[in-house]
């Protein structure tokens, strides 16, 4: 499937200083003629824009500290229906707890956040196939046998199994998708993924077209 560049609306990039974020603007860049980074100096910004990326390498802790002053903006957009995708750490603060820190997460995905087994090898790092458990516009173009850079040491548990979209095999199923209403979280970076994460990013950026 070839990847269209489209004329969406505005894609903000939340730059919180949580890493790889030049890495998912180019990423974008190569999909979307519209892309916008967020920073303290123009957080005003947020609220034109129609899709919203929070990236980030790091420690859910860290992650938070470091969004709240974007927090008000952000669950304002995203509560009036524009879509949000978090990547990697960024899936992980969506959620409400992590047993990698105290703070609250941003809890717009119920359930917690806990540090892989015992049993294998932390942190998880490298390519993965997906287990697809549900359709989801975000995944469109992709199938089991298309692998994805992964690299974390801790992974989500939605409340409700209905969240997940795709899981990975690690020594457990974990879950790599997730989605509920306009939320959309991966655990694995498509930016670093090759040409099927960049149909991941040119599926969102369509997403946002449908609006």
């Amino acid at each position: 499937m070839a990847i269209i560049i489209w004329s969406a609306g505005m894609i903000a990039i939340v730059d919180y200083g949580m890493g790889n974020i030049f890495s998912i603007y180019n990423g974008l860049k190569r999909v979307c003629d519209r892309v916008m980074l967020i920073n303290t100096a123009n957080i005003a910004d947020l609220r034109g824009a129609d899709g919203i990326v929070i990236p980030g390498v790091g420690a859910f802790d860290d992650g938070i500290r470091h969004l709240k002053p974007f927090s008000d903006s952000l669950l304002a957009v995203v509560e009036s229906g524009v879509p949000l995708l978090g990547i990697c750490i960024g899936m992980q603060l969506l959620f409400e707890v992590s047993e990698e820190g105290e703070e609250q997460g941003l809890g717009l995905i119920p359930g917690r956040v806990v540090r892989l087994p015992s049993f294998v090898r932390v942190p998880h790092m490298g390519w993965n196939n997906l287990h697809l458990h549900r359709y989801s516009e975000l995944l469109e173009g992709v199938t089991e046998s298309d692998y994805f850079y992964f690299v974390h040491s801790y992974y989500c548990m939605p409340r409700n199994n209905a969240d997940i979209v795709a899981s990975v095999d690690y020594g457990v199923q974990l879950p790599a998708v997730v989605n509920r209403a306009n939320i959309y979280g991966v655990q694995f970076h498509p930016e670093k993924s090759s040409r099927k994460g960049l149909q991941i990013l040119a599926n969102f950026v369509e997403r946002i077209c449908k609006c």
